[in-house]
């Protein structure tokens, strides 16, 4: 046993060895501006295209045509800067490139490409002489594996976040109740992050693989099937700087609708107008904030004539403006498919073409589908199917609602095993090429169709399956979680849901949501499910976007799982409303430099041995950090504080020494909250829906820095449905507080650009803060002192008064400001 057990492990060195007898040189290179083409021996070329001095479009042909068949699907921006001249010097035993960032090196015999930084360190290198190599139709890379190297991305994947040690496939796939080991999932984006800052994206969207290390200690490789073989090599100084180039490359994110940052709620029957209107009522009757009812598949009369299913529904333009005067918004499920079934539609989308061909037969492609029958697959590679299916999508939106969310993308039933699916022929190639875009496909034209239909509208537009690149179109949610066997026993998938979070912001998705409660599984004990149910609501409200769901007719709304659990279901929502304008925010940093809001703590500490390894909390934004209770049973949380002082946001007075793990006592009402000291929060008060009350007053959480150091938060406001923020049409307003040996100086410094947000409304700064202030005074002069509640008595009535307080119990300053749109200066001594 011993004898066969070394010869297999011996097989990948001997296959390596193989590839090494046939090592290439590299002959001769030539030139086109920024791109340079090296000749190899063996008629293979490697093109190296400068992007800008940090972004190298790294291309490797073996049969040396760089011929594209199709443009990126993903990337629409190469022009990142001018690089001005390059220059190649060439060696004896190599060629160099110098950008005022990097040093790349390309070896002569064997050839081998290396990047240096600017101070000659290795960051990304070839493993030996077999760097990118070739076998038949697949192409693959090698790259030496530092010891210390970690990796991140790939979008959403279940496991660890760091990557080492694990291998991937990109193969959008539909996996109801995935495990918590699954792979692949409903999305491929081919982007990771290295340690050694840099980041690289395969732009290929066939099945392409990723083994961060399981091949050898000493290697990691990536490979594509079939296609052109072009990646994008990134550096950065940090991951976050490396995620911005990748949007610049990419694409910035669409901002949501302002109130898609609200709560919302689902089931998989809710498909009934007087359900719909039932359950909003029930929300606002207990007063439990929410913007959002969803309408599964099901609310069609058929797949998919977007014609609201008869029985189900008696008036719907009556109940859309009905919600409307409650303040909710009602968003339905699209298919990309077209049921036999629906035979007046679908006989037009046959006799025109638009329906994905079998190659076989040159016919439509006959897809089973879970319901509705047999159907054709919508091509939306075509480019004549996005004004039919636009008119259709648009039905619905003038009745009332607000927009879709893009189901079964994948196409679903198309999976790994389901090899007949590759008879597919659509419009822009077969269906090896044009699965893992299929979505990002349909899901550009959802969003192009809709602003076409309604001008200087945001859409909202929420997906399951899509390629790199689909945060131009759409928002993202993680699919079909929860334990299908046993909903009680989803912890597992609950406590992997955080990793994946953070790792769908990795890939450009900043906008998401988790099934809050777990898609999957049939809830028979409400009370025994309240405990999951409340903890993964807990954790779903720190989603950007926050949706409540189940499979079938199992309700998921706060009030079935009992009292307890619908108390701490409204406080944790309540606490969702108070922080969008914090939330809103980060969104518009999101828009700007595509960086999540939800982020682990490798990234803003990645020197934190510690908060690299720590994946059960996050950052959200950058001055607050969640840590929610993932465990059944579990009562006190150990939490990972990174390093500086860290204050506990459900008191907002304890403060903790970073740098070490503490035990925090987290009762099923307790969310484990901090704020890193030198903070601005801005908040708001609680409404039933995002901005229900326009003139709402603006609290600002002021914990001070240190002596001689500041605290500031700029905060974003727009109008918050159209698209002029596109154009820059918002208001910013600087916070800062600096803190000196005898008190606090604070500055609030208006900026508004064709936008302000209210013409009255007061702002409340909140300085929590050890010691009652002797005197505080605003532009030099001093104002008078009053009881708290005299300020809550006329927060939204009184508008001119200048005032302050002290709470001895919270430990809080007040100070009272008119929101002029003026430059106010605060001293408190």
């Amino acid at each position: 046993m011993r004898i066969y057990i070394i010869i297999f492990l011996l097989i990948p060195l001997s296959l390596l060895a193989n590839v090494a007898d046939k090592s290439k040189e590299c002959l001769s290179y030539t030139q086109d501006d920024s791109k340079i083409v090296f000749n190899g021996s063996d008629g293979s070329k490697l093109s190296l295209d400068i992007k800008s001095s940090s972004v190298i479009k790294v291309w490797f042909d073996p049969a040396g045509k760089f011929s594209r068949r199709n443009e990126s699907f993903a990337v629409v921006n190469e022009n990142l800067e001018d690089v001005g001249k390059i220059n190649v010097d060439e060696q004896p035993a190599c060629y160099e490139i110098y950008t005022s960032k990097l040093r790349i090196r390309l070896n002569k015999s064997p050839m081998q490409l290396q990047i240096f930084d600017k101070w000659q360190k290795l960051i990304f290198s070839d493993y030996k002489e077999i760097g990118h190599t070739s076998d038949g139709s697949t192409k693959k890379a090698y790259k030496i594996l530092r010891k210390d190297e970690q990796f991140f991305g790939l979008g959403e994947k279940t496991g660890p976040l760091n990557r080492r040690g694990r291998e991937y496939k990109m193969w959008n796939s539909d996996k109801p109740c995935y495990s918590t080991t699954e792979d692949p999932l409903y999305k491929s984006i081919p982007f990771f992050m290295s340690s050694y800052r840099y980041g690289i994206f395969l732009d290929n969207t066939y099945k392409t693989e990723f083994k961060f290390g399981t091949e050898s200690d000493e290697y990691y490789s990536f490979e594509a099937p079939n296609g052109e073989f072009v990646y994008y090599f990134i550096f950065g100084k940090d991951y976050k700087e490396i995620q911005e180039q990748y949007i610049a490359l990419t694409g910035k994110p669409i901002m949501p609708p302002k109130w898609a940052l609200g709560f919302s709620q689902c089931r998989g029957l809710y498909t009934k107008e007087s359900q719909a209107l039932e359950i909003a009522a029930e929300f606002r009757k207990r007063q439990i904030p929410c913007d959002i009812i969803y309408q599964d598949i099901g609310w069609t009369q058929g797949l998919q004539d977007f014609n609201w299913r008869k029985g189900n529904y008696t008036n719907p333009k009556a109940m859309l403006s009905k919600l409307k005067e409650q303040g909710f918004k009602m968003i339905l499920s699209q298919d990309p498919v077209i049921s036999q079934a629906t035979k007046e539609q679908w006989k037009e989308a046959d006799k025109l073409g638009y329906l994905v061909k079998d190659v076989r037969t040159g016919k439509s492609y006959d897809m089973p589908w879970p319901w509705g029958g047999n159907c054709g697959v919508v091509d939306f590679t075509l480019p004549e199917v996005a004004d039919w299916w636009g008119a259709q999508q648009q039905k619905p939106i003038d009745d009332g609602a607000s927009g879709f969310w893009t189901d079964m993308g994948e196409p679903a039933w198309s999976n790994e095993e389901d090899l007949d699916r590759l008879n597919m022929q659509h419009h822009l190639g077969m269906h090896d090429e044009i699965h893992n875009v299929y979505g990002l496909t349909w899901d550009r034209v959802v969003k192009e169709q809709f602003e076409k239909r309604n001008p200087n509208k945001r859409v909202f537009q929420m997906t399951r399956a899509a390629y790199a690149g689909l945060q131009r179109y759409t928002f993202g949610w993680t699919g079909d979680s929860g334990n299908g066997n046993d909903v009680l026993e989803g912890w597992g998938q609950l406590q992997n849901q955080v990793a994946i979070g953070i790792s769908a912001g990795l890939g450009g998705i900043p906008f998401w949501t988790t099934d809050i409660s777990g898609y999957c599984g049939d809830i028979t004990d409400y009370p025994a499910m309240a405990e999951l149910y409340t903890r993964w609501m807990q954790f779903g409200v720190f989603n950007p976007l926050s949706r409540a769901h189940h499979e079938g007719d199992n309700a998921a709304e706060p009030w079935m799982f009992g009292d307890v659990a619908e108390k701490n279901s409204k406080a944790a929502i309540e606490l969702k409303y108070q922080l969008f304008p914090y939330l809103y925010t980060y969104s518009r940093i999101a828009h700007d430099k595509g960086l999540p809001i939800t982020r682990g703590l490798f990234m803003e500490y990645p020197n934190d041995e510690e908060a690299i390894k720590t994946e059960d909390q996050f950052l959200f934004g950058a001055e607050i950090l969640v840590a929610p209770v993932l465990k059944k049973g579990e009562r006190v949380k150990r939490v990972y504080l990174p390093e500086g002082e860290w204050i506990d946001f459900n008191d907002k007075k304890t403060v903790y020494l970073g740098g070490q793990r503490i035990a925090y006592r987290a009762p099923l009402s307790v969310i484990p909250i901090f704020v890193k000291k030198g903070s601005i929060v801005p908040q708001m008060p609680v409404m039933q829906y995002i901005h229900e009350q326009k003139d709402y007053p603006l609290f600002v959480h002021i914990f001070p820095n240190y002596e001689d150091e500041s605290a500031t938060f700029e905060l974003y406001e727009d109008q918050g449905e159209n698209l002029d923020y596109l154009k820059d049409v918002y208001s910013k307003t600087k916070f800062s507080c600096t803190t000196l040996n005898d008190g606090y100086t604070s500055e609030i410094i208006p900026n508004d650009k064709g936008f302000k947000q209210s013409e009255k409304r007061n702002i409340i700064l909140k300085y929590h803060i050890d010691n009652k202030p002797t005197s505080v005074s605003v532009d030099g002069k001093a104002i008078k002192a009053v009881e708290e509640q005299a300020i809550v008595s006329k927060l939204n009535t009184e508008f001119s008064s200048l005032e302050w307080s002290w709470n001895d119990t919270t430990k809080e300053c007040w100070v009272k400001v008119p929101d002029n749109r003026k430059n106010v200066n605060i001293i408190l001594k």
